[in-house]
């Protein structure tokens, strides 16, 4: 996840939402529009006025730039091309997935949910949205529970990996533990995030994990990933199998980052669990085992990151109403005691 700027969706009412799609496609919508639940971009449900179901995914601002959105783009293309089951962007007549709406912004105007409190308002102008259209594809949550679920779940990543492997994304994040999680980790002491009686202690944890953490990297292959392979993203499709969904955090990195998230425990814990997602994913690809010490760094990793995930969203409406208690002393203290217990694991 790149730097994001505070973008304000509140132009996008469903009118906008259906011009803006009406005027790159040759259809008309149904006027359906549904939002679906998506605490980064907006998200809504169409459908064309032939019944075909659709899904529209408006950026936020400042979140990537044009060629990182473009690369995920591309990603799905090829894996697309490969018959390896995702959904992919429609293209217009002339091959484009990616297109731009500017919408006028009224003097004052401000968004209540995305711009932080006490930001200036917005003077007369415009905002710039980028967006993707996508056929809808529905299915069910998968829950491993038998030897040949964990199976199917390897095996899906390993034809995903022995794809993603072919081509390079340059534009997109870079899983590295000084220059992703390091980053992170400046970015919340910086813009005062860890309360002023915790900052000191946070700083002391995460830079003693990452000096441990930094030589296991050296080495390691990298390729582009999913980013966020976790069971939410996996659909079950009746008759047709699991489905790849959601690759809006694709990033490069070691290929165990899409095998991790599958599991159900630390890896001390979920040997059985690792043992047969392998045996899966190298059906289709190798997969090289000594980066499985990488697995409890890489969750220590992602506690940073979600972290910073979180700081970005702290002056949102909606986050400020469902997490009054988020960034205050205790949570800190807990946080970093987590933090603490889980640099213990490597």
């Amino acid at each position: 996840m790149s730097a994001a700027a505070p973008g304000s969706f509140d132009e996008l009412t469903p009118h906008v939402v259906t011009m803006a799609v009406e005027a790159f496609f040759p259809f008309s919508l149904d006027g359906t529009v549904e939002p679906y639940a998506s605490y980064v971009n907006r998200v809504y449900g169409l459908r064309s006025d032939e019944g075909e179901p659709l899904v529209a995914k408006f950026y936020r601002p400042g979140r990537w730039s044009r060629e990182a959105i473009l690369e995920e783009h591309r990603f799905l293309a090829d894996l697309a091309l490969r018959d390896v089951p995702v959904v992919a962007p429609r293209a217009d007549s002339e091959g484009d997935t990616l297109f731009e709406i500017e919408i006028e912004v009224e003097p004052g105007q401000r968004g209540s949910c995305d711009e932080p409190a006490g930001e200036e308002a917005a003077p007369r102008g415009t905002r710039t949205f980028l967006f993707a259209l996508f056929p809808r594809r529905g299915g069910r949550s998968f829950d491993a529970e038998a030897d040949q679920d964990w199976f199917r779940l390897g095996s899906i990543v390993g034809r995903m990996h022995a794809v993603a492997a072919g081509e390079e994304a340059p534009q997109r994040v870079l899983l590295d533990p000084r220059k992703w999680t390091g980053a992170y980790a400046g970015e919340l002491l910086r813009e005062g995030v860890v309360h002023g009686g915790c900052a000191a202690e946070f700083d002391e944890v995460v830079q003693s994990a990452l000096e441990r953490i930094q030589p296991l990297f050296e080495g390691v292959p990298l390729h582009r990933l999913h980013g966020d392979c976790h069971r939410g993203n996996i659909l079950d499709r009746p008759g047709e199998g699991l489905l790849l969904i959601d690759f809006d955090d694709m990033m490069t990195g070691p290929a165990v980052q899409d095998l991790w998230l599958l599991l159900p425990d630390h890896v001390q814990e979920a040997r059985r669990e690792l043992e047969l997602l392998l045996e899966g994913y190298e059906q289709f690809r190798p997969f090289r085992r000594e980066q499985i010490e990488l697995v409890e760094p890489l969750r220590f990793m992602r506690m940073i990151h979600f972290l910073a995930w979180r700081a970005r969203q702290r002056h949102d409406y909606w986050f400020r109403g469902n997490f009054p208690d988020w960034g205050n002393e205790a949570f800190w203290i807990k946080e970093i005691e987590d933090l603490r217990e889980q640099s213990r694991y490597f």
